[in-house]
C-alpha cells in the first residue's frame, strides 16, 4: 500500500522548489495527498480496514496543518500548491 519509487519520484519532481529539495511544505503536501488518495481506492474495496483508517486520519490531519503553516507564512505558494493538487479550499 506505500507509493512507489517512481510515484513518489514523480512526486518530488513536480513540486521540488530545488533539486535536493525533499522537505518543503508543497512536497510534503504532495506526497500525503498522493497517499491519502491511495488509501481511499483501499478503502473502497476493504470497508472494515479499521487500521488502515486510523492512518488516514493521521494523514489527512498532517496535510491539514502543512497547508495551515504554508497558508500563514507563503500565501501565494499555498495558492499555487492547492489550485496543482486540485485540494478544495
Amino acid at each position: 500500500m506505500a507509493l512507489t519509487k517512481e510515484h513518489k519520484e514523480a512526486v518530488l519532481k513536480k513540486h521540488q522548489r530545488s533539486a535536493l529539495d525533499t522537505g518543503s511544505p508543497e512536497v510534503q503536501v504532495a506526497l500525503l495527498s498522493a497517499r491519502i488518495l491511495e488509501l481511499t481506492e483501499h478503502f473502497k474495496v476493504h470497508k472494515k480496514d479499521v487500521h488502515s483508517m486510523r492512518g488516514l486520519e493521521f494523514a489527512v490531519n498532517r496535510r491539514r496543518k502543512l497547508l495551515d503553516y504554508l497558508k500563514k507564512n507563503d500565501s501565494a505558494r499555498y495558492e499555487s500548491l492547492i489550485a496543482d493538487l486540485k485540494l478544495r479550499k
